[in-house]
């Protein structure tokens, strides 16, 4: 079992900066994939970033060059670094801990909300 937990959330103006923390508790997750996951008010919830378990990341293109994803697994935790934040990227904010194996089972934590707004 894993549980995570979103921290880091809260109201930023435009062109600020918030930094995202998903703490797992457990089991360790550094032989895992982590993501992360948007959910706007009244949408689906969306894909923003991934980090494999060797540190490569991917992003959507609409967060790539403001958002970096990270990992310390010595502190068990995952990060998103989220810089010239838009209004659009309003949303609550989930991670996820992808599973080990096809039959496994992925985690989420229960979100976090960043709201950007002057």
């Amino acid at each position: 079992q894993v549980q995570l937990a979103e921290s880091g959330g809260g109201l930023v103006q435009p062109g600020g900066s918030l930094r995202l923390s998903c703490a797992a508790s457990g089991s360790i997750i550094s032989n895992r994939g982590m993501g992360w996951y948007r959910q706007a008010s009244g949408k689906q919830r969306e894909w923003v970033a991934s980090i494999t378990s060797s540190g490569s990341t991917t992003y959507d293109d609409s967060v790539k060059g403001r958002f970096t994803i990270s990992r310390d697994n010595a502190k068990n935790t995952m990060y998103l670094q989220m810089n010239s934040l838009k209004p659009e990227d309003t949303a609550v904010y989930y991670c996820k801990a992808v599973p080990l194996t096809s039959s496994g089972r992925e985690y989420w934590g229960q979100g976090t909300q960043v709201t950007v707004s002057s």
